[in-house]
């Protein structure tokens, strides 16, 4: 990595893709509390006062779709007609059972797809993610926390960073986009000063960085009333880098919501999260990246690889033997020894899938 900039962004968890990841995997949670080994591969798409679902769902138990997708629009404050989308929408739900054909590759223990995944840690943090991508999260989670406070704040919104490097070590922040829909009746009269004196001031601070007001920019046209999916129809999927280092390590182009842990895309990229932040904790390199490759109805990976950048404390044989054996990398042995058949991907979908103390693959086991 030897860029003298980077910029990252992420995504308020109104934004109208996030709204549809969200459902996605509320239907995927909904599906695992009753059936722990439920397939569920369901895509949402959302525009002016309509929410579509559609894909493959097979669950021993019985699911109201319509009822979950409702109830994550209420949650996520959608529910002012003034925003042309809100829990009382229309919602169509198109799912089906999955493919006997994938079901009997599965079944057996294999992958449910082909595809590679990528994993990716590096020291730039405490919790080992990229700071361009940590800061933008946190940006957008803040956010979201006055949206609820304030009136004048509605839902959706996006941030953005760009950091200065010297030596691939992250040394000041130039610049910060902030874009969030407003109520201008209701705002105060200097609403860009409360940005940033609540929300750039103390999330940089938590990261031991400041920048002057004047390196802010906030709604870049200078105006942004209504967001949400009647402004910009939103997508489960699409936004995979957010979801993952915020370009800064490769990633496998498959999404991750809305998919059971059956489906690589998802677990295999856990697991090689798991085994890059695990090489990093351990001292054995700076910068990590993990590439896993699957074959649908094939037990193990057909590909595997460990990328350190240069920054490797420990010969490459030493380091491919400790992260070889953090995990058994078939379907079972992932889903098993990160204990993934259960519920807890909603909050997934929300400001990254990794960089947060609460998930299963974040844990650094005792060897």
């Amino acid at each position: 990595m030897n860029y003298s900039q980077f910029s990252s962004e992420s995504v308020c968890e109104g934004h109208p893709d996030k709204i549809c990841d969200q459902v996605s995997d509320a239907v995927l949670d909904a599906a695992l509390t009753i059936d722990p080994k439920a397939r569920v591969a369901v895509e949402t798409l959302a525009t002016t006062n309509k929410l579509v679902l559609a894909g493959e769902v097979t669950v021993n138990g019985s699911l109201d779709f319509e009822v979950i997708a409702r109830k994550k629009i209420q949650e996520l404050d959608y529910e002012d007609p003034i925003l042309s989308f809100t829990d009382k929408c229309e919602v169509e739900v198109n799912v089906h059972q999955q493919s006997p054909d994938i079901a009997f590759g599965v079944d057996s223990g294999g992958a449910g797809d082909q595809g590679m995944m990528f994993g990716y840690a590096c020291n730039e943090t405490p919790d080992l993610m990229p700071l361009p991508i940590s800061i933008a999260h946190s940006l957008c989670h803040k956010m979201d926390d006055l949206q609820r406070r304030y009136g004048w704040l509605r839902p959706d919104g996006k941030s953005q960073v760009t950091v200065n490097y010297v030596n691939q070590a992250p040394v000041s922040i130039e610049k910060i986009v902030l874009a969030k829909p407003v109520d201008y009746k209701t705002a105060p009269g200097d609403y860009q000063n409360f940005f940033y004196q609540q929300v750039v001031v103390p999330v940089l601070a938590e990261y031991g960085f400041e920048i002057d007001e004047n390196k802010l920019i906030l709604n870049g046209t200078g105006r942004w009333e209504i967001g949400g999916p009647a402004s910009d129809t939103g997508v489960t999927g699409r936004k995979i880098v957010v979801d993952t280092y915020g370009g800064m390590g490769r990633i496998g182009g498959g999404c991750f919501s809305g998919k059971d842990t059956t489906k690589v895309d998802r677990s295999a990229a856990y697991a090689a999260r798991f085994i890059a932040k695990n090489i990093v904790a351990a001292g054995l390199a700076d910068r990590c990246e993990v590439q896993l490759a699957y074959a649908i109805g094939q037990i193990l990976p057909v590909g595997k690889a460990i990328e350190t950048f240069g920054t490797s404390k420990a010969t490459d044989n030493v380091i491919e033997d400790f992260g070889w054996k953090l995990l058994d990398l078939s379907m079972e042995g992932i889903n098993e020894g990160l204990g993934l058949r259960r519920p807890i991907y909603q909050k997934t979908a929300r400001y990254g899938h990794f960089g947060h103390n609460d998930y299963p693959w974040v844990n650094i086991p005792k060897l």
